[in-house]
């Protein structure tokens, strides 16, 4: 007979696992169940985000600046370092450890908060007035029953349809990570964050990067003045970008791949790699989900349809993260989880997609939150700009990295803050003040009054928010 939860949680990653304590927080029984396993086929929760996305890409990242610091960052401080090498195998196996930390990490919390845990997929058997039965399999066998249930199966990297991935020649996320030896020469395809940033990782270790993007603008979705500045440091770095690429046939050789491609110019033109990362995007994961046996609606792209407060179809059933609509991220996929348990509890959960961050971990980052200087032209929004240049900060002088800009956007009446763009370095960090004053309503002028403490890279946030009101101090 199958035991009965409040809650039955359908995967494992930010966005279900989260879900799953905050759930158990509220005083809720409460299950999770996700198929992820390690090298030893134990469980790995996590989802992509811990295993093969956000935290190891982060990991290889860090690892793979270390890298090219030592080699060519270090000698202007008087650090002179000779014979450095690169130790790809002990690399990844920080990686991995990095990874299993926050596995187990997972597991604690389900131990500390109560939350029960089965390993193996979940899906919908039936639905009764008692709620809805969901059966596990592989490694687990059993059913379980949900008053609530709260599908959370995150997403899986596209295919090119003529490539489809093999993790040896043809690398998705997950095999860009575990490239055991560094190819000579890497192609990307796709100029997206996950394309930006393992075509990053490869460089520095010494690969010849060449990324080929479809999309005639670079980085379309931030801000234009961002983008331009991004797209002519990493070109100084030697990231190799063609954009306007449309993509012909794909050859798998023995030892390489051919890439036939026609460039903007109308040039047919032919790209041989020894490895060929494809980062297209995401199509959300409903791999096994049985939504059909409850009559779970899906839309023509094959998401869950959730309404505003990532209610499903079905009475009780709600989704969250990437199998839903919205941004593929991380964070976003957390506070869903934590707004719908707190919404089943019958507590007003919370959301605000205007003021969700983006974040691409290159170097330098990029963070931004709120509009585009191209989404107010293309709004009638009259807005006021402000920026400042990290090279007039003294603490990113000190720390030798005076890259990119801070820029405000702001309501030419009001002064409310509508958009503050990052690139620079810790831009990552430097985003959660712009969040906090976006949700608080705040004006560029509130931060601008604020005194940041010096020396820092935060006040180059004070500064390009001086500088919307044109009396910027320090340029």
């Amino acid at each position: 007979m199958a035991k009965n939860f409040d809650v039955v949680v359908i995967g494992g990653g930010p966005g279900g696992y989260v879900a799953a304590i905050r759930a158990a927080q509220l005083g809720m029984s409460v299950v999770c169940i996700d198929e992820w396993k390690n090298e030893q086929g134990g469980p790995a929760l996590g989802g992509t985000c811990t295993n093969v996305g956000c935290i190891p890409s982060k990991a290889m990242l860090q690892s793979a600046e270390h890298f090219e610091h030592v080699q060519h960052g270090l000698a202007e401080h008087g650090v002179e370092v000779k014979g450095v090498k690169l130790n790809l195998a002990q690399m990844l196996a920080r990686k991995n450890g990095v990874v299993r930390q926050n596995n187990d990490g997972i597991q604690y919390l389900f131990k500390k908060n109560k939350v029960s845990f089965l390993h193996g997929r979940g899906s919908f058997v039936k639905a009764d007035a008692d709620g809805y039965e969901i059966a596990v399999s592989a490694p687990a066998s059993e059913s379980v029953k949900g008053r609530h249930v709260i599908v959370a199966t995150g997403s899986n990297p596209r295919e090119l349809p003529n490539a489809p991935f093999d993790e040896k020649l043809v690398l998705s996320n997950t095999g860009a990570l575990a490239i055991d030896a560094v190819p000579k020469r890497l192609g990307v395809i796709g100029a997206g964050v996950i394309g930006l940033e393992m075509g990053s990782v490869w460089r520095r270790l010494g690969a010849e990067v060449t990324i080929l993007e479809a999309l005639p603008a670079f980085l379309a979705a931030a801000d234009e003045q961002v983008a331009k500045e991004a797209h002519k440091l990493f070109v100084k770095q030697g990231l190799a970008i063609e954009m306007g690429a449309r993509i012909g046939d794909i050859r798998k050789g023995g030892k390489d791949v051919t890439v036939e491609y026609t460039a903007a110019n109308g040039e047919a033109r032919k790209l041989v790699v020894d490895k060929l990362i494809v980062s297209i995007g995401r199509v959300p994961n409903t791999n096994g989900l049985n939504p059909e046996a409850v009559g779970l609606k899906l839309d023509e792209r094959g998401f869950i349809v959730v309404d505003d407060d990532c209610r499903a179809s079905l009475p009780n059933v709600w989704a969250v993260g990437d199998v839903v609509r919205g941004p593929m991220l991380a964070h976003k996929s957390e506070e869903e989880g934590v707004a719908v348990a707190e919404r089943i509890a019958g507590q007003h959960g919370h959301v605000n997609f205007n003021t969700i961050p983006w974040v691409i971990y290159t170097s330098p980052e990029i963070a931004w939150v709120g509009k585009t200087e191209q989404q107010l032209k293309a709004e009638g929004v009259a807005y006021k700009a402000g920026s400042f240049p990290f090279l007039a900060n003294g603490r990113a002088r000190a720390l030798g990295d005076t890259s990119g800009f801070v820029k405000f956007l702001a309501d030419a009446k009001s002064d409310e803050i509508l958009g503050v763009h990052i690139i620079g370095p810790m831009a990552s960090e430097l985003i959660s003040e712009a969040v906090v004053a976006m949700e608080f309503r705040a004006s560029a002028e509130d931060i601008a009054r604020i005194c940041h403490a010096h020396p820092t890279l935060s006040e180059a946030t004070k500064e390009a928010a001086l500088a919307v009101d044109k009396r910027a101090l320090n340029f």
